[in-house]
């Protein structure tokens, strides 16, 4: 059975070795990568298609109405995403994020939710299950997405000016409708909504300040991710780049001092602060200027089932393969897909933000628009 899975695994793009058994594993047992990172959390892309054009995700000069996205039929039917989640329980991943693209832009997705939520880890306790949304048609859809067993929301929100705003997502989307989103998130039990705001210099770094300032004391929480080289179109720059220590310094001088705090958990990557006087929180994610590789525990899913090892990787595995490409003639059962995923993570060697420099910049990656962020 080893050597099908090992056959039907070099249909995958990067040509990678994979070992006859898994090398290496964590104090509990599971599944670890050459460096020692358990497999933990997994992020699903369920549709490439956004209805922003962000210039730092989606740039309209390159996703212009002749872009070619994926047919439905190439996407991961809701059944062939679950049965792919199973294999990653199984292997120790507790949190899995819905991402796009846009997820709510995939048709019915509170039943694929709702499937999800059924899941439990390896210790019996329920699936974090989490959706990140750019808020668009969250205010619609956000009692729903609760009801079918969502259990966390994060909103992508890049300013609260409207004119710095509707030139981030370049199609004209008034801040109003996102905020009015993240209201109704918080009002059907999503709270506290986490909200990101990738900061690009000298085009709303100015904002930092004032989205501080307004989610201050509402209980939810902003964090600030550096602008990053994802994708091979977004024009990135270190000059671009605002330091997460330089929003700190600004936040701290201009809003209210602030104190570190520990992480919720192992390998959380925002590194979080809270206001001295207890009106909330902060968090800042420096995958630029302070790597954080080494406890990445995250592995990513694209719409038509590629396995990614990193947001930077030029190339995936092909998962749909072993579940369309002939599964049940070729005896790959549930088992069979679990032992391919840790054959495949057992492998992983990624570590693209601890080696970033100005020559690694241009080099192709996979686009975050089709894999998540």
């Amino acid at each position: 059975m080893t050597d099908r899975i090992i056959q039907l695994l070099d249909l995958r793009t990067a040509r990678l070795p994979v070992p006859d058994a898994v090398e290496s594993a964590t104090a509990d047992g599971h599944v670890a990568d050459r460096r020692g990172r358990p497999l933990r959390d997994l992020r699903i892309s369920v549709t490439d298609r956004c209805n922003f054009r962000c210039t730092y995700c989606m740039p309209k000069e390159v996703f212009d109405r002749d872009y070619r996205f994926l047919p439905h039929a190439e996407l991961l039917s809701f059944e062939e995403i679950t049965r792919l989640a199973r294999a990653f329980i199984a292997n120790g991943v507790e949190k899995i994020r819905l991402t796009g693209g846009e997820p709510l832009l995939r048709k019915d997705l509170h039943k694929l939710i709702e499937m999800l939520s059924r899941l439990t880890t390896l210790q019996g306790q329920p699936l974090d299950l989490a959706l990140t949304t750019n808020g668009s048609l969250l205010a619609r859809k956000a009692r729903d997405l609760a009801a079918a067993g969502l259990r966390r929301i994060t909103v992508s929100l890049d300013g609260l000016d409207d004119t710095v705003f509707k030139r981030m997502n370049d199609v004209d989307f008034p801040v109003s409708d996102v905020l009015a989103g993240i209201d109704a998130a918080a009002e059907a039990g999503l709270g506290p909504v986490k909200i990101n705001m990738v900061v690009k210099r000298g085009v709303n770094d100015h904002e930092v300040v004032a989205m501080a300032r307004h989610f201050r004391g509402t209980g939810q929480i902003v964090r600030f991710i550096e602008f990053m080289d994802v994708g091979s179109s977004n024009g990135w720059r270190m000059d671009d780049v605002v330091p997460s220590a330089e929003i700190v310094q600004r936040l701290d001088r201009d809003v209210a001092p602030l104190v570190a705090i520990d992480p919720n958990y192992a390998g959380e990557v925002a590194e979080r602060w809270r206001y001295r006087d207890g009106s909330g929180e902060v968090g800042v994610i420096s995958s630029v200027t302070q790597a954080f590789c080494h406890s990445c525990t995250r592995a990513r899913l694209s719409t038509e089932g590629m396995l990614y090892l990193c947001l930077f990787a030029d190339s995936g595995y092909d998962l749909r393969r072993l579940l369309r490409g002939g599964a049940e003639a070729a005896g790959v059962d549930d088992a069979a897909l679990a032992m391919a995923v840790a054959q495949i993570w057992s492998q992983r060697a990624d570590r693209y933000s601890e080696v970033r420099s100005a020559a690694t910049g241009p080099r192709p990656k996979v686009e975050m628009s089709y894999i998540g962020g």
